[in-house]
């Protein structure tokens, strides 16, 4: 009976995997595989273009090919991919220059263009076709997958000069059981979005309608490179950190810590040592238990240390946001926040930054999620960034009804790690840390809001008394007129009361109100904390607790 139950046991890939649980990767409704698809291909452009040190430039096409099924092709100005990796790149699961780096960037597990080509195979049975310029030499090919083995197949392979010694990258692939239309989660908002938290990109959309929608870069500034940096020791687990450790090529296991993390000093040793006397450091890090890196991991908590470095998280940067609202959203107001790094899990650094845009051709309500400068256009309900904005009170900034008011509400998280709920790569988990400053960010932006709001309102309340105040000055100065007995004197009292009127609600009046409502001046708690940024660096942690900055 026994050999019977596992006559069938068999071993699967990881594509095989994935290709039987797609929706883990996105591919869920027609609507949102598309927009997974091209998703997926312009964060690799960007992240291309980002190591390159280029401004990128990416094209995308969606044309019909039947129903339910489209062809998509997109192209861009990177350093494109070498002949040697082309394979792996986009046709194998878990394959990739993400996976073990600990930097900022969109992509993160080495799965999403494979995904795509999981898909078109699986969805109208044929390869992408590809072709990247890089160094010089042009490759043009054709890559489908060995589901089984999770290995690429290339096909119609051809090589030459790359056309003007230009470098790039070209994709084409059909897919089916896919759609596009003009709604929140299609293929044009998602681009939108990307050019907003992009702004030093151009990307181009041209639709199957005919259409062209040209997003230009609206700054001349390359966002500068995520510094990859080492892992923080309050940030690690028992188990990382025996793997690490059963890889790592020195002979003991203080020179192991001292070399693979960071802030971990001579001294920091000794404290270590003196915290986990049980655990010889002198020893060669293979030889690492599993109840030595418990006793490592638990040690690590006891010692105070430096909080790690920050410059490895890159936000947008307030004038870059400011001026892509501008570009994009083109709002009446708007309030840019950006707060200090902060670390989350004990050693994760991460940036929040918040931009409130008010009255312009935005959705009312609409709340615009980015991790990493790329748009989460799906699963807004389970995600943090949602929650959070639910959550506060905007009652208390004048803002009484947030699905109803003309208001767009820009996030971004930016980490070296985020905490997606899953491999589709489109909310945020609600880690506690990460939660409360999103709170405090929004909240912050949202006082110079309502500074703004309170302003227009005074405004529009003096207009208001203005013209019904001068309503009745022509009777008014009749009337007294006649009590005084002089009917002859009503045209003079009509001229004194206008100046009164004038002086008291004129026209110069309002606008100085006007302008207090544009006047929106750095909050106290932002102000506080650019001041402090770089001593909260040097301020330590203890445990899971985060450096007060």
């Amino acid at each position: 009976m026994g050999d019977g139950l596992f006559s069938k046991f068999k071993e699967y890939s990881v594509a095989e995997f994935f290709k039987k649980n797609r929706q883990m990767l996105g591919f869920s409704g027609k609507v949102r595989s598309l927009t997974t698809i091209v998703h997926e291909y312009c964060t690799n452009s960007l992240d291309a273009c980002g190591e390159a040190g280029t401004y990128p430039e990416i094209e995308v096409w969606v044309s019909g090919e039947g129903e339910n099924k489209y062809k998509v092709r997109t192209k861009d100005n990177g350093p494109g991919i070498p002949k040697t990796h082309i394979g792996k790149a986009l046709g194998m699961m878990l394959a990739g220059t993400k996976f073990n780096r600990y930097m900022q960037q969109r992509g993160q597990q080495g799965i999403g263009a494979t995904g795509c080509t999981m898909y078109a195979l699986i969805t109208t049975g044929k390869p992408i076709k590809v072709i990247s310029s890089h160094e010089g030499k042009r490759i043009e090919c054709e890559i489908s997958m060995d589901f089984k083995n999770n290995k690429p197949l290339i096909n119609m392979v051809s090589e030459g000069p790359a056309e003007g010694g230009k470098s790039g990258l070209e994709i084409e692939g059909i897919f089916g059981d896919v759609k596009h239309d003009k709604s929140a989660y299609g293929v044009y908002e998602y681009l939108r979005r990307t050019a907003i938290a992009n702004p030093h990109a151009t990307i181009i959309f041209n639709s199957p309608d005919g259409e062209r929608f040209v997003f230009p870069k609206s700054v001349d500034e390359i966002p500068p490179k995520p510094v990859e940096v080492k892992p923080h020791p309050l940030g690690i687990g028992a188990h990382d950190l025996i793997e690490k450790a059963r890889s790592a090529p020195y002979q003991k296991i203080s020179s192991f810590l001292q070399e693979e993390f960071t802030r971990v000093t001579l001294n920091k040793i000794k404290e270590l040592q003196e915290a986990v006397p049980e655990v010889d450091l002198g020893k060669k890090p293979s030889a690492m238990s599993w109840e030595d890196a418990e006793k490592l991991v638990a040690g690590f908590r006891k010692i105070k240390w430096i909080a790690p470095a920050t410059d490895s998280v890159v936000p947008i940067g307030t004038k870059q946001i400011t001026s892509s609202l501008s570009s994009v959203i083109s709002p009446e107001f708007m309030q840019v926040t950006e707060r200090a790094p902060k670390i989350y899990r004990g050693g994760i650094p991460f940036v929040v930054e918040v931009g409130l845009a008010y009255n312009g051709k935005g959705a009312n309500g609409e709340i615009l999620r980015f991790a990493n400068r790329a748009p989460l256009l799906f699963d807004a309900g389970g995600c943090a960034i949602t929650q959070t904005i639910k959550s506060v009170d905007w009652k208390r900034y004048g803002i009484k009804n947030l699905d109803e008011e003309p208001l767009s509400i820009f996030v971004h998280f930016a980490s070296v790690h985020v905490p997606y709920t899953s491999a589709g790569k489109q909310s945020i988990s609600d880690e506690e840390e990460v939660v409360d400053e999103i709170k405090n960010a929004v909240m912050e932006a949202a006082r110079g809001l309502d500074r703004h709001l309170s302003g227009k309102r005074k405004a529009k309340e003096m207009v208001s008394k203005r013209t019904a105040i001068l309503r009745y000055v022509g009777q008014l100065s009749r009337d007294l007129a006649e009590l005084c007995g002089n009917k002859a004197d009503s045209e003079k009292l009509k001229e004194k009361l206008l100046k009164l009127v004038e002086g008291k609600y004129s026209v110069g009046k309002i606008e100085e109100a006007e302008a207090a409502a544009e006047a929106v001046e750095p909050t106290k708690e932002g102000a506080e904390e650019k001041k402090n940024e770089d001593k909260g660096k040097q301020e330590t942690l203890n445990g899971k607790e985060e450096a007060e900055e």
